[in-house]
């Protein structure tokens, strides 16, 4: 089968498309035809030696699948011509793939495979986090940093499906008309003393939960923002560095900051992910749509990896085989 294999740590300039040898499922997992891949910073770390996992070359990088079962073993509840998607350590970026049972979901059938791809990462955390972690409530105000990109798109309209009331904010002028087309209800510029400006547009209240992926000088100024009883949900460090807290603001609004996750509390709770497939499929059918990646084939991985680390993509980027 032909793939996208990291030859070099050197990011997307060390991927090279190729054949490979098609894989073989064992007795937990399913054999997948892959119809759409993700794309997404984890594999852009990965291939750049940059990740916690480090994997010795050559490897297929790719995350995040969704296609068609061509095996299941005997038993699974899956069978060849079942739409699925979900997460993998490695192997996604190739025309076939390996799907642990565990994390072999049914793909709701609103969605296409380029729209599915987006859940098992981005979606999945965002229900976690603010189904799990911050207990959200009809009513409440969420508010989302790095609202332009994968974690950012899920976490808008997650929030809006569970009944929140959303304002996001933007860091490129660029990206505001593909945010507001998510259905944040207010959407602001992170421009100098932005937390004022969010204060300004939910009466003077805050922020009773903030999706924090950025980190870096963001976070200081995202406590600000909270309202009494509020929660910060931290995901990530895309801003560069990792922040600490003046625990005296939090003491003050009684607020809180949660750590969100996902892959960490799968490995003690892998129950977690079909309770966490359920909620999302429920917020599918009530109208949830993922917006429609940008979808490059295969061949070109390299070109959408380099989008990636550009800050070029919004939403999600895919692969097609």
């Amino acid at each position: 089968m032909k793939a996208l294999v990291a030859q070099e740590l050197t990011g997307p300039a060390g991927l090279a498309y190729t054949d490979v040898e098609d894989p073989v499922a064992g007795p937990d997992a399913v054999l997948v035809d892959v119809r759409a891949a993700g794309v997404c910073f984890p594999d852009l770390l990965l291939i750049s030696g940059q990740y916690q996992l480090k994997v010795p070359t050559p490897f297929i990088p790719g995350t995040e699948v969704a296609g068609v079962v061509r095996e299941a073993p005997a038993g699974s509840g899956f069978a060849p011509g079942d739409r699925v998607y979900g997460s993998v350590l490695l192997g996604g970026y190739a025309e076939q793939a390996v799907i642990p049972l565990a994390a072999t979901m049914r793909t709701p059938p609103e969605l296409d495979d380029a729209q599915a791809v987006s859940l098992p990462v981005n979606y999945h955390t965002m229900y976690f986090a603010l189904h799990r972690r911050a207990a959200l409530q009809p009513g409440e105000t969420v508010l989302v940093l790095g609202s332009g990109g994968g974690v950012g798109t899920a976490a808008i309209q997650v929030a809006a499906a569970m009944g929140a009331r959303v304002v996001a904010m933007v860091h490129r002028d660029t990206a505001r008309p593909y945010v507001e087309s998510l259905g944040a209800d207010v959407v602001l510029p992170m421009s100098d003393g932005w937390s004022a400006a969010v204060r300004e547009a939910t009466g003077g209240h805050g922020a009773d939960v903030v999706v924090d992926p950025v980190g870096g000088n963001a976070f200081d100024e995202a406590v600000r923002t909270l309202a009494p009883e509020g929660r910060l949900l931290v995901l990530g460090f895309a801003g560069g560095g990792i922040p600490s807290v003046k625990v005296n603001r939090l003491l003050l609004r009684n607020a809180g900051v949660l750590g969100v996750g996902w892959r960490e509390f799968l490995m003690t709770h892998p129950e977690a992910g079909d309770t966490c497939a359920r909620g999302v499929a429920e917020l599918v059918a009530a109208g949830l749509r993922p917006p429609q990646p940008h979808v490059f084939p295969l061949a070109d991985g390299r070109a959408a990896l380099e989008m990636l680390a550009a800050g070029a993509v919004f939403g999600k980027a895919a692969l097609s085989p």
